[in-house]
């Protein structure tokens, strides 16, 4: 299989309330809206994917549903997300596998992992480079 784009789909349980964190709190970069009404759809840039938050659910995702998001400065991170009014379920730490981590929730209970690379970490690093 050949991937040639990718995006999360994230049926939250009030989408106005989801776009307001994932748009204004986590001040993620809009790629595209369609439909109109409440249940409109919002499509986010995610890095190298995407994040659509569209429809609604009865119910919350799943407790197994995580977002990993990596930054070039997760304190810098931490200390906007605190003063948007974000849950930080986990300050910054440095992990033992060498990246820098902190935790925080979505309105519907999504844990999302803001992680730093450091510089000296392997995964910035090629093999044979």
């Amino acid at each position: 299989m050949h991937v040639l784009s990718s995006r999360i789909l994230l049926r939250p349980t009030d989408p106005e309330r989801s776009r307001l964190f994932y748009g204004e709190k986590l001040g993620l970069e809009v790629y595209r809206e369609f439909g109109t009404g409440p249940e409109r759809g919002t499509v986010y840039f995610l890095g190298g994917g995407f994040l659509e938050v569209s429809d609604r659910s009865d119910a919350p995702p799943s407790p197994g549903l995580e977002l990993w998001l990596q930054v070039a400065d997760v304190r810098a991170t931490h200390e906007q997300l605190t003063r948007q009014g974000v849950e930080v379920l986990r300050p910054p730490r440095k992990e033992p596998w060498g990246l820098v981590e902190m935790w925080a929730t979505d309105p519907d209970g999504v844990r999302i992992c803001v992680v730093e690379v450091p510089q000296d970490h392997p995964l910035r690093h090629r093999p044979g480079t």
